[in-house]
């Protein structure tokens, strides 16, 4: 756990272990995400889709699609 200070304007450096993880460079955007009291600091994708691809593949079992489809009739 590393801590960082809130400036006067409001401002925190992001301090050099979280920008390696990020494998953020000067310039990157990124993204802050707010659940509650929890705040996520994630490197914004340079696209979306590509970064979303295949997420649901590693929750569901195979053929659920086609059995819930199935389940329709």
């Amino acid at each position: 756990m590393i801590e960082a200070k809130l400036s006067s304007k409001n401002q925190i450096v992001v301090p050099r272990e979280a920008r390696e993880a990020l494998s953020a460079k000067p310039g990157d955007r990124l993204l802050v995400v707010v659940r509650g009291e929890t705040v996520l600091l994630l490197k914004q994708p340079e696209n979306y889709a590509k970064a979303i691809r295949g997420l649901a593949r590693q929750q569901y079992p195979k053929n659920h699609l086609k059995r819930e489809r199935g389940s329709w009739r």
